[in-house]
């Protein structure tokens, strides 16, 4: 069957997955460990850490991962799979890049190369308890993937010799050519006199002279099925004898329905074809195995396949995993021109009476959840991860899924990386929290960074959004149904001037005008042509009306400008980010503009003190006698402390000129942020970025996923109920 006609069914699947997603039997994450928390003591918290390979005990009470950049396996205590404890690490003289367990026995890859061209590793075989060496193979080459063998007879590891990708653009070939090692496992211990080396050379049809082995799993019968990414080649060898049973070429797939272009905008309309160069693989059965087509050289096609050991094609997921990442706001617009979401990571389960597939998108930071019907595999659910997920493990016994996320991100100050740990159990599916809809193509509607909220101003539950200048050449105003769960964004609307789209704008907030139009506030940057500004906009999304921030405000201007707007009578309030030149450094202006007398005036905001990172504003919104604010810090995970909602009366808006004394309003906490943000066990957001309050009274928050790029993507939408 053509790849297309897999697609088009598995869309179908897919489409009615989404909407049952309260069904029973799924997978949520019930807890984080941070890798930071195995850093001996001593060792300064800005070391980098990263899980990248992970393994699980017999019993289900242990991890063990590999990382890299600490050249340390790393262990943790998941006897309370709730309540993950740091189990310490243990260093070694190499950088390990992948490790397996097999009974007491830990194997971990770990490559000593010299160079590109000199290329070197061995095995280590470490008691799991005891965590001292007990053998050591060298293995000649540098290794990449190892696994051991169901009945513990067998330890193969792939031998990549990888490629300097920087040398003739990171093509092949590149000598030394890698291969398969296979080594004889007795009472736990490798027998390294008695390895074979299984020759990958003169089988693929890309670079035959230099294979690239690069993942590989055994079956029960003890055959090894090999993926040679570069090559875009796929293997099976018989371990006992090291004799080649099959290879074929992985192939290629035409994909539709994609974003192709990184242009700060999202359209899938596209259409590529695609080379698979598969990354992970891992048998399913005795004759099926899946791949994840990460791609590398030129390959990348975006999602992941099922083949018979035969050769044959059995399923082709073409778009229709990327189109999830997409509808769940995960898409990583950046990776467009290259690989979109980039599969990566392959785990197999069975729990109850149901195996399932959980694909790992390197690039969206999730993991896809099929179910195996034999046939085309059924869509289940989509996991949010830590960043970059490179490996998982399944716990069937436990019900326990467990990811591996190897992006560390301290040089930016951003996220740290992460062990994430999922249940299965009969409980609803808690993400995504909103999610969007298609369009009558057939297409799935894009989003992201959304920055701003406002209610509609009769019906409950009916919302709209922005999304911020990640997405600059693509504003839009996003309709959003919260009277279901997950929310549905089932319309975006562009943002035109003159029928085109609008540029130079930074949408950070949205209110209803109460006429069917919208009032947005644009953050500006002078420096990068960006105006700070207030614009009108029609219920066609044309702006009709632009009031420029007025000069005797923009001579203290900082960077941090407008992040809400809302409209009370004939007054438009703005939140200001952050103090400016003419402000205390611990407080911040709330702007007015009165629309009759086109005048300006403002307030000031007393911010909370932190001791590290500063604090802002990200909404404002008027309901009733008050107007809510979200005062929150720039920091994330356990750094973050203020993420608030606070309340100012009316009466005490009372707006002085611009450049006179202004008066200080005084304000009162109405909500903690952090427990909602905790709520779904990963690391805590640092964007808590709009609030908005419905025609019924309830209150909503969502926060900016930063258009996936250096966060995890995950947007956390809930109610605050009646407010």
């Amino acid at each position: 069957m053509p790849a297309r006609c897999f697609t088009k069914t598995l869309l179908a699947i897919s489409i009615a997955a989404i909407a049952t997603t309260s069904q029973a039997n799924s997978f949520n994450r019930i807890s984080s460990f941070g890798a930071i928390h195995n850093l001996p003591e001593g060792t300064p918290q800005s070391q980098e850490t990263s899980p990248e390979i992970i393994a699980a005990s017999e019993d289900g009470n242990t991890l063990v991962y590999s990382d890299s950049p600490f050249g340390t396996l790393g262990f943790v205590d998941i006897t309370d799979a709730a309540k993950p404890v740091a189990g310490g690490s243990f260093k070694l003289d190499g950088e390990p890049t992948s490790v397996a367990i097999s009974g007491q026995t830990v194997f971990a890859a770990v490559n000593t190369s010299e160079s590109y061209t000199k290329p070197s590793g061995y095995l280590l075989a470490l008691g799991l308890q005891a965590r001292e060496e007990q053998a050591r193979c060298d293995l000649g080459g540098q290794p990449d993937s190892v696994a051991v063998s169901k009945d513990g007879r067998y330890v193969a590891v792939a031998i990549e010799n990888e490629r300097d990708e920087d040398l003739n653009d990171g093509a092949l070939p590149q000598f030394p050519a890698g291969w398969v090692s296979i080594i004889p496992v007795k009472k736990g211990l490798p027998e390294c006199d008695k390895l074979t080396k299984v020759d990958m050379t003169g089988l693929a049809e890309i670079g035959a002279i230099d294979p690239e082995p690069e993942f590989l799993d055994f079956n029960s019968h003890n055959e090894i099925v090999v993926t040679l990414q570069e090559n875009n080649h796929l293997v099976v060898i018989d371990a006992a004898s090291g004799k080649i049973l099959n290879h074929f070429t992985a192939g290629s797939v035409e994909l539709q329905g994609i974003d192709i272009e990184k242009d700060k905008k999202l359209d899938f309309s596209g259409t590529q074809t695609r080379l698979r160069e598969p990354d992970s693989v891992k048998w399913l059965d005795d004759n099926r195995f899946v791949i994840a087509n990460e791609g590398d050289m030129n390959g990348g096609a975006r999602g992941f396949t099922i083949f018979h050991k035969d050769g044959r094609v059995l399923f082709e997921s073409g778009s229709s995993f990327e189109q999830q990442v997409v509808l769940a706001g995960h898409y990583p617009e950046k990776r467009s021109g290259k690989k979109g979401s980039e599969p990566e990571g392959v785990a197999i389960g069975k729990f109850g009476d149901e195996t399932y597939i959980f694909i790992l998108s390197e690039r969206a930071s999730v993991i896809g959840v099929y179910r195996d019907t034999g046939a085309a595999p059924e869509f289940v659910q989509l996991l949010p991860s830590g960043i970059a997920p490179e490996s998982a493990v399944v716990i069937p016994q436990r019900n326990l899924l467990v990811s591996a996320n190897e992006k560390d991100l301290i040089e930016d100050k951003g996220p740290r990386a992460h062990v994430m740990l999922y249940r299965f159990a009969d409980e609803p599916v808690a993400y995504p929290q909103i999610i969007s809809t298609r369009t009558s193509n057939g297409l799935p509607i894009g989003w992201g960074a959304l920055s701003g909220l406002t209610a509609d101003s009769t019906k409950p539950g009916i919302l709209y959004a922005v999304n911020d200048s990640f997405y600059a050449n693509q504003p839009s105003i996003f309709s959003i149904d919260a009277n279901q769960t997950p929310a549905k964004i089932t319309a975006a609307m562009p943002v035109l001037r003159d029928g085109k789209t609008a540029k130079k704008l930074d949408l950070e907030g949205i209110a209803v005008d109460g006429d069917g139009g919208f009032w947005l506030a644009s953050e500006g940057k002078t420096s990068k042509g960006v105006p700070h500004a207030i614009h009108h906009a029609n219920s066609q999304g044309e702006i009709d009306r632009t009031i420029d921030f007025p000069a005797e405000l923009l001579k203290h201007e900082v960077k941090f400008g407008a992040e809400g707007i809302t409209m009370i009578g004939d007054t438009l309030w703005i939140a200001i980010q952050r103090p400016w030149k003419d402000d205390p450094a611990d407080q911040v202006k709330l702007l007015a503009y009165n629309l009759k007398t086109n005048s300006w005036g403002a307030v000031r905001y007393p911010l909370e003190h932190v001791s590290s990172g500063w604090v802002g504003l990200s909404e404002i919104v008027s309901y009733g006698d008050k107007v809510y604010i979200i005062e929150r810090d720039n920091q994330l995970g356990e750094s973050a402390a203020v993420k608030r909602l606070y309340s100012v009366s009316l009466d005490q808006l009372k707006p002085a000129a611009i450049g006179s004394e202004l008066p200080v309003v005084n304000k009162t906490l109405v909500h903690d942020f952090l427990p909602d943000l905790k709520s779904l066990n990963g690391y805590v957001q640092d964007k808590i970025e709009g609030f908005t309050i419905d025609a019924a009274g309830k209150g909503f928050a969502v926060t900016d996923n930063d258009g996936v790029d250096d966060s995890s993507g995950e947007t956390l939408f809930f109610s605050l109920g009646k407010m």
